[in-house]
Parts: C-alpha cells; structure tokens; sequence
C-alpha cells in the first residue's frame, strides 16, 4: 500500500507542476494585421465569412478568439496546441495570400471536399463550441462557393 501512495502522490505532484504557466504553450494568436487574410485577397460572401468565422477559424487562422477555460489544464493545453498547429499547416486562412494559384485552388477543393463530406469543424469541437455547428444549408453553401473559387483559378 506504501508503493501506491507514493506513486499516487508522485503523480499528482506532477500534475501540479505541469500547471505552471511556464509550461503552456503560447495562444494562437497575432497582433500584426492580417494582410494576406483570404478575406483580403478574395470577395467572400457575408454568410460564408460568418460561417468561417464561427467554425473555422479558431484553428484554421492565426487568430484563436476562444479560449475554453479547460485550455489552462495540462496536458489538455498542448494537446488543443496540436490540433490548431496541423490545422494550420494543412490550412491557413490568415496566410491564404501567400499560397501559389495552384495551391489554392487546392485548398478551395479541400474545403468543397470538407464540406461535402462533413468532417469539419470536428465533432469534439462542435461538442464545445455550438456557434460552429453548421446546418445542411450552410455546409452545402460553403462547398458550393468553394467549387466555384477553385474552378476560377487556373
């Protein structure tokens, strides 16, 4: 019983000196304007810039508004850090300008693919974050806007 104590408060010694703040990443967030946004390359309509916004964006930009309170908790901070870093490096809205025609071209039919198949926002986040549930008629807006974008690039 000795042992299990002492791995017991081994574990939870841990745990408390993984809360420092020294040991949480850093929030994804720029305080440089955001001049390659794909708002600021492309005329996106309203809607589809609120459903960006309100499903996409807190991973896919440099720009996570919404922080749960949960995030200050290792190891939930590094791995809600991991989701938005692949996010990103798989996507980028707030660096869309910097991506060739033809990669974004791709993306826009990544993003029609996306939307057609459901498999963003992610269920866990839905779960969290009710903003992002997007009804039929806004996956099916967002994937036809897409089609067209990426059809209008070379």
């Amino acid at each position: 019983m000795k042992g299990f104590v002492k791995v017991l408060l081994g574990v939870i010694l841990v745990g408390l000196v993984l809360q420092i703040p020294i040991f949480q990443p850093a929030k994804n967030y720029s305080d440089t304007a955001p001049l390659d946004d794909i708002y600021k390359v492309y005329e996106i309509p309203m809607d589809i810039q609120m459903d960006f916004n309100n499903a996409c964006y807190d991973c896919h930009s440099n720009y996570t508004e919404d922080y749960p309170w949960y995030y200050r908790v290792q190891p939930v901070s590094w791995w809600m850090n991991g989701h938005i870093q692949k996010a990103k490096a798989v996507l980028n809205f707030s660096e869309f300008a910097t991506y060739s025609k033809e990669e974004q071209a791709e993306r826009f039919k990544k993003i029609q693919e996306v939307m057609e198949k459901r498999t963003m926002p992610l269920p866990a986040y839905q779960r969290m974050h009710n903003k992002a549930q997007l009804s039929d008629k806004e996956y099916q807006k967002v994937a036809a806007w897409a089609k067209e974008m990426a059809e209008a690039l070379p």
